[in-house]
């Protein structure tokens, strides 16, 4: 198969709301706060829920493994600071409400490590084995980054039933106002192409492809730079700038054609995908020995004092970065963890930040009546917009209305777990109805029905 460089790539449906991105766009990644206690949770992953290594009251080194599970769909935790483990309780969570977490003081900060990660020009990733490379990731608690959570050691380790042909590199960034991968793009390129080679020797493919929207020329530049010079059979593919883009069912569609079956994953049909900063990891964990401890978090929206992007300690709080950033301005009226369509709207700023959050977003009070609270919610009008827009081709207002009425059995029926929760559906409606929210909340009625979660 061909594959163009001309950014026509593109799905069925999506939207095309404001990009947003200017805020923070030009703004270099830069260390976060020196934080004073961290919050690690021991759920921040798809899988397995992670048991403490530790007790209160035992000291931790910086890279230490606090949390782990003997389960295969699962991911160790690790203490990003040197301190003392305060306390092992509950702690406010974004999706789960409430979960375990490790509670590190701090007694001596420890510096940004990035000035400590050096990558020679004469990289090799043939120096590593298969089972070297997949131990490493597995052991550095490595997971998608780009909001999933996916253990990342089971997506690129080699499995006969399910052989994989094809590496897919998620650089898109379709949400407004994110611009931390973008950001990683242009500064961690030769330690990106470095975890590229290093997935696909683990994974076998034989095709490597880095899919960047085409609204994002510099990121192209660069990425096709370090290619050039350090990426041997690596291609960097434009692709068409659309709402959800950075879904992997819909790049993979739009990249290759393929569809993911319903409820099944990419290495079904032999596809992997990693999030640009999952694969920085990668280079981390396998040439550095390096946990995953930190990551880049966008705080950005018109309602912060000093948007930017920073690199931060997995378990700093939301509440220390919006102070970092300069604050919330007077008319700062909700915080999103994430971006304005997927994002979690949140009121406790003491919820730590997790492997997987990359983003906080500050919208303010005429940000939020332009957008939707303006107008009154009315009846579905039954338009068909939300069938229109939807990337996995579904009736989102029967499901919510299936939903709003306890029918969930019916809601099943329609596939209410083929949905990504993109938000397309609610961004469309004339009727001002959050269409995914009830579809959110179907979800976790569902998943507590069959005690998935607890009550």
């Amino acid at each position: 198969m061909k594959i163009e460089t001309k950014g026509r790539y593109s799905f069925r449906g999506g939207v095309h709301p404001p990009e947003s991105k200017e805020l923070t766009g030009d703004i270099p990644i830069q260390p976060g706060p020196a934080v004073k206690e961290v919050a690690i949770m021991l759920s921040q992953h798809i899988g397995a829920v992670c048991q403490p290594l530790v007790r209160a009251g035992n000291m931790v080194q910086a890279g230490q493994k606090i949390g782990d599970s003997d389960a295969y769909v699962s991911a160790p935790v690790h203490s990003p600071i040197n301190g003392k483990v305060k306390e092992i309780g509950l702690r406010s969570h974004a999706i789960l409400g409430r979960s375990r977490a490790i509670v590190v003081e701090a007694y001596q900060y420890s510096p940004t490590r990035r000035s400590y990660f050096t990558l020679d020009d004469d990289f090799d990733e043939n120096k590593y084995s298969v089972e070297k490379i997949c131990d490493a990731v597995r052991q550095a608690g490595i997971v998608g980054m780009g909001g999933a959570g996916f253990p990342t050691r089971v997506k690129i380790e080699p499995n006969p039933r399910l052989p994989k042909d094809t590496l897919i590199i998620n650089g898109c960034e379709c949400e407004p106002y994110i611009t931390c991968d973008y950001r990683i793009m242009l500064e961690w390129t030769k330690q990106i192409i470095a975890g590229v080679r290093l997935a696909q020797r683990a994974s076998g493919c034989s095709r490597v492809f880095i899919c960047i929207e085409d609204n994002k020329p510099k990121a192209i530049a660069a990425m096709n730079e370090a290619v050039e010079s350090f990426g041997r059979g690596i291609q960097v593919v434009p692709i068409k700038t659309k709402y959800p883009q950075g879904g992997e069912r819909q790049l993979i569609n739009a990249l290759l054609r393929r569809n993911v079956p319903t409820g099944g994953i990419p290495p079904m049909i032999g596809v992997v995908v990693l999030n640009v900063a999952t694969v920085a990891a990668i280079a981390e964990a396998v040439i550095g020995d390096l946990p995953l401890t930190h990551r880049v978090v966008t705080v950005t929206g018109e309602g912060v004092a000093r948007p930017g992007n920073f690199y931060v300690p997995i378990g700093t709080t939301i509440a220390e970065l919006i102070e970092f950033s300069g604050g919330l301005k007077e008319d700062a009226v909700r915080v999103v963890l994430g971006g304005p369509m997927m994002g979690i709207a949140i009121a406790d700023l003491t919820k730590p930040i997790t492997k997987t959050g990359g983003a906080i977003t500050v919208l303010t009070e005429k940000q939020i009546g332009a957008a939707k609270f303006e107008g009154r919610q009315t009846p579905c009008l039954r338009c068909g917009r939300c069938l229109e827009v939807c990337p996995e081709h579904l009736n989102p207002t029967k499901i919510a209305h299936a939903v709003k009425h306890n029918l969930l059995d019916v809601a099943e029926s329609y596939y209410i777990d083929a949905c990504i929760e993109c938000g397309c559906c609610s961004y469309v409606c004339p009727a001002n109805i959050e269409v995914s929210g009830h579809i959110r909340t179907g979800k976790m009625l569902l998943a507590r029905q069959k005690k998935k979660i607890p009550e």
